[in-house]
């Protein structure tokens, strides 16, 4: 005993029991949530199955019926558009902060960037609806109607009457909600670019533009990737700035300027309107819905996280 504490005295050894502990509760909330969301949606388990409640577009609480597809739609769609609009901008954004803005702006540009993730997602919703839908709705996708709507297959998702509650909006919101994420983590991870990285290739006469492209995006790779994997998180289980401009319709629909609905949405908006065990149920199956679904995208994207810095690393 005496020769096992002096090996591992007990300082060491209550630290890695608090830290154990830590890392348990964590596995063991994981496992009990999963657990409650699986024991709650039994009945909806049994009444409609796996396969049929997913690719079943149907959801009417006076018949009893429910499908999760297009609640799983709309959490797709608003999701991937989300990041397609966030992605370029935030990353233009770290690139500006970093190498092009004026030492005097830099921090100015940063707080005000950094503030956007402190806002409360209801002010984004409230946002959204008085201000953007109606902008949206008179002039943006007008626009987009009378340009890329008149494009062969791609005018498909321009079709039906523009109003500003629908999925483009939504998606929108979204963007602007995830953009300081991305940006705050592609910013840092291209600040630990080393200087003399920087300087060596403007010293053999790369452009800016150079350096930037094959200097610091390849260097700060992994930190983008994972700044993109938070904003992926967000974006998934964001609920109320999308409940305001998305119409929580459940409908599956090309165009992007029909209301839809997504998982989020409808258990904000239909749990307490859930006045039967079948009803009540199938929005706990939509939750572990999610719940899985969030699992798997986040535990891919850090599959390719973690080959990508194997890869850096040799």
């Amino acid at each position: 005993m005496e020769k096992f504490l002096k090996r591992y005295p007990i300082s060491d050894l209550i630290f890695a029991f608090i830290s154990f502990s830590a890392s348990f509760i964590v596995f063991s909330l994981i496992i009990a949530t999963a657990y409650v969301l699986y024991d709650e949606s039994s009945l909806a388990m049994h009444r409609f199955g796996l396969l049929n409640f997913i690719f079943s577009a149907e959801w009417d609480p006076v018949k009893e019926v429910f499908g999760a597809a297009a609640s799983l739609y709309g959490t797709l769609v608003t999701t991937i558009l989300s990041l397609l609009f966030a992605i370029p901008v935030s990353i233009g954004i770290a690139i500006f902060l970093t190498e092009i803005s004026p030492h005097i702006l830099k921090t100015p540009i940063g707080i005000a960037v950094e503030m956007l993730a402190a806002i409360p997602s209801i002010i984004y919703g409230m946002w959204g609806l008085f201000t953007l839908a109606p902008i949206m709705a008179n002039y943006i996708e007008p626009f987009l109607q009378k340009t890329l709507g008149k494009i062969p297959l791609i005018g498909l998702l321009f079709q039906g009457t523009p109003q500003g509650i629908d999925l483009f909006t939504a998606s929108v919101v979204l963007s602007i909600m995830i953009t300081p994420f991305i940006t705050s983590v592609a910013r840092d991870a291209l600040n630990l670019t080393p200087d003399i990285m920087k300087e060596s290739a403007y010293a053999l006469g790369a452009t800016k533009w150079e350096v930037v492209k094959d200097i610091m995006i390849p260097y700060a790779k992994l930190g983008i990737y994972g700044g993109i994997v938070l904003a992926l998180g967000r974006a998934l289980g964001e609920t109320m700035a999308v409940a305001f401009v998305l119409g929580n319709n459940h409908q599956i629909t090309l165009s992007l300027f029909e209301a839809a609905a997504t998982i989020t949405v409808t258990l904000a908006n239909e749990f307490t309107e859930a006045d039967t065990d079948i009803y009540l149920s199938s929005l706990f199956y939509l939750a572990l819905i999610l719940f899985t679904l969030s699992f798997i995208i986040l535990a891919i994207a850090k599959f390719f996280l973690l080959k990508a810095e194997r890869g850096y690393t040799r």
